[in-house]
């Protein structure tokens, strides 16, 4: 096992509009998404190494969609 933390995710690039769009069809949500232009932006990408885990031969086996629906999901049954 190497030293240090590893990053996982699949080396894709998503913008926080595309997840926020994501997430909203996830759960559902039909509404408007209000955006605070006052606000700083953050960092122009998000976007992790995975080199180092991927040189160990690990890759993801979950789409993005299908982990937050998995992870809505669970939510819901967890607050019964």
């Amino acid at each position: 096992m190497p030293d240090g933390l590893l990053n996982v995710g699949v080396g894709e690039d998503k913008t926080i509009v595309e997840l926020a769009g994501l997430v909203a069809e996830v759960v559902g949500y039909e509404g408007p998404v209000q955006w605070d232009s006052t606000k700083p932006d953050g960092t122009p990408q998000k976007l992790m190494d995975v080199s180092r885990i991927r040189e160990m031969g690990w890759s993801p086996q979950t789409k993005l969609p299908i982990g937050i629906k998995r992870t809505y999901e669970w939510f819901l049954k967890k607050g019964d």
